[in-house]
């Protein structure tokens, strides 16, 4: 498996099957981040709405998790923004445009420097 290559959903962009594991990994994980963002945040209207103070007392650590959980979910993108551009220039290594289209033709696109 390592090594093989897949063709991503028509873009006529190749990319290693060992990279589509790690970009699936990491989007799975930010989905799993968003997910307990909405239960947090459906706790922390309830909590408010409720005003009572020992749920409006709760809400303070609530929101901090929160915020935290959006910290990492900002981490990971850019982890992956890191990663795609780095398996992009491994790509396109012998090929100024970093693209090969599915018919084998290199694509004339300049990439812009990140």
């Amino acid at each position: 498996m390592e090594g093989d290559t897949f063709s991503g959903h028509g873009n006529g962009i190749y990319i290693d099957s060992k990279v589509a594991q790690a970009f699936q990994k990491s989007f799975v994980q930010v989905q799993n981040i968003l997910d307990q963002n909405r239960v947090l945040i459906n706790e922390i209207n309830q909590n408010h709405e409720s005003k009572v103070p020992d749920n409006l007392s709760r809400n303070v650590g609530l929101i901090r998790e929160l915020n935290n959980n959006i910290r990492r979910v900002v981490d990971l993108y850019a982890d992956l923004s890191t990663s795609f551009t780095k398996s992009m220039e491994v790509s396109s290594e012998g090929d100024s445009t970093g693209a090969v289209k599915s018919d084998g033709k290199a694509s004339h696109k300049r990439l812009r420097p990140v």
